[in-house]
């Protein structure tokens, strides 16, 4: 298995029997909920989906794995989405096949998928590799795997030696878990794709209550990467307990 971290995603792109691209967080339709708060922004999801049609291209994946919150509005279907998800998905599909791992932000994603793109919200192994958007308990077949998840939104601000922080920057964070049984699961936490999706820093994503699997991030070991791969080191160092 070959991981391959695509810095004008950001998105990864997992290389076994297959070629799977994976892309999490989109959050299309994000700018109509922006407005709701009096936050006025033209929409983006032509700019957006241009960047993941980039993604493709660069990487010719055999799948197009859609790691959860395609849509932004949780619990209706914004006009916006009603007008601009359909084009988006078929841009994609019109370029590579397409699965959706359903998250928090996808109720009724359905009506836009066609037959068997739709996966199941626990998770799903592909080629051995587990997906799952993160917000719910994992599918009991993924342990003792390397699981892929969004959700979280992962970004790490890097401190110079004067204290400076940089703007925060998306990050991947991988920690591996000991299970009972005795079988080492992996974990590895993606980014937003969405540039207006913010994110939480990776010295707080075992405390934010945000998934189940956070709760299992070991903040010593794990292990934290930039867009483009650089590793930056583990979120202990990054982001030491008197700073949180």
């Amino acid at each position: 298995m070959r991981l391959h971290f695509i810095e004008n995603g950001p998105a990864l792109l997992v290389e076994q029997d297959r070629r799977v691209l994976v892309v999490a967080d989109l959050h299309m339709g994000i700018e109509s909920g922006l407005e709701r708060h009096g936050v006025h922004i033209a929409s983006r999801s032509a700019v957006r989906t241009d960047r993941v049609i980039a993604c493709i291209e660069e990487t010719q994946p055999d799948l197009l794995l859609l790691l959860g919150d395609v849509k932004h509005n949780v619990l209706v279907t914004s006009r916006q989405e009603y007008r601009e998800l359909p084009g988006v998905l078929r841009s994609f599909r019109d370029r590579v096949p397409i699965a959706v791992a359903p998250g928090n932000h996808d109720g009724g994603i359905g009506r836009f998928l066609e037959p068997g793109e739709l996966l199941p919200a626990e998770g799903t192994l592909i080629d051995g590799v587990g997906y799952l958007h993160g917000h719910t308990h994992p599918a009991p077949g993924l342990p003792g795997h390397l699981v892929v998840i969004g959700h979280h939104h992962p970004v790490v601000s890097l401190v110079d030696t004067v204290g400076c922080a940089a703007r925060a920057r998306p990050a991947y964070l991988y920690s591996v878990v000991e299970e009972p049984s005795g079988e080492r699961t992996r974990l590895l936490f993606v980014p937003a794709f969405n540039e207006f999706a913010g994110g939480i820093d990776v010295g707080r994503l075992r405390a934010s209550g945000l998934g189940p699997l956070s709760r299992c991030i070991d903040e010593n070991s794990a292990e934290v990467y930039l867009a483009d791969g650089t590793y930056v080191g583990s979120p202990a160092t990054l982001c030491p307990a008197d700073d949180t």
